[in-house]
């Protein structure tokens, strides 16, 4: 196995064969991530793309607690999320290459959706899935909730992302979410079938296939989450409820948004 880990602090970066594998190396956050793990996975997703000896790419996290509980609430707590914006979603749909999510626990918030803009989530048995923007006052907006619809329906798109509730991994699989559900044993086994599966077709037809699916999705994926906030909530990182979102998270009590109907 090929690595090249001392490039990164939050994530692993490791190529075996024709597969590079990008695991979130942060377990003790539930693999959480901040700005600089978002930076770091758009380099190594950009790395591993335009490398011509690798076919796909898996995403992943340590450990058997969590694929990724999303944003780290302390980060954003901190301020993290002002001015900073999500570009990893339409970077894992522009790579030409097969990304798989291989999910193992929770994939909550921006876990999940990181999960479902990879081309394919097979996931364990004990995994669970879900948004918490509303529920912590996270931003979320533009294509990154608009491709939920895409994937699921509006009806359900629009229970994950306004309702907050968590899914069982077969009610994931039921809804469309995600591809393949297996008992935690087996789940490297199975992720490692698709890749043969994928390894064995055409490396260019499959670059236009998924171009294909990109072009269907260019008529959301031009609005991010920061112009959805200036648009419909400007000035929201001044108002207070970002931060009582996150402050009533970290205190594990119920946020009171109230003021801000």
């Amino acid at each position: 196995m090929e690595a090249a880990a001392a490039d990164f602090t939050d994530i692993i970066y490791a190529r075996e064969g024709a597969v590079a594998t990008i695991t979130i190396n942060r377990p003790k956050r539930l693999n959480a991530f901040t700005g600089h793990t978002i930076e770091e996975l758009r380099t190594a997703i950009a790395r591993a793309g335009a490398d011509h000896t690798v076919g796909v790419i898996v995403l992943t996290g340590t450990g058997e607690r969590a694929f990724s509980a999303g944003g780290d609430i302390e980060w954003e707590a901190g301020g993290g999320l002002e001015g900073h914006d999500w570009h990893l979603g339409a970077e894992i749909v522009a790579c030409p290459k097969p990304i798989i999510a291989r999910v193992d626990g929770y994939a909550i918030g921006g876990g999940n959706h990181l999960a479902y803009f990879c081309d394919f989530t097979i996931a364990t048995d004990r995994s669970t899935f879900g948004q918490n923007g509303p529920r912590v006052g996270s931003p979320a907006g533009g294509y990154l909730v608009a491709h939920a619809a895409s994937i699921v329906g509006h009806k359900r798109a629009r229970e994950m992302w306004m309702l907050c509730r968590r899914y069982t991994a077969q009610q994931a699989l039921d809804w469309g979410l995600i591809n393949a559900v297996v008992p935690p044993a087996e789940l490297d086994a199975e992720v490692a079938r698709w890749c043969a599966e994928l390894l064995a077709l055409s490396p260019s037809v499959l670059r236009t296939v998924k171009a294909s699916f990109r072009s269907h999705m260019q008529s959301y994926m031009n609005q991010n989450v920061s112009d959805m906030v200036r648009q419909e909530i400007p000035g929201f990182f001044e108002t207070g409820e970002q931060q009582e979102g996150a402050k009533a998270f970290l205190e594990k009590r119920t946020p009171d948004f109230s003021p801000w109907r």
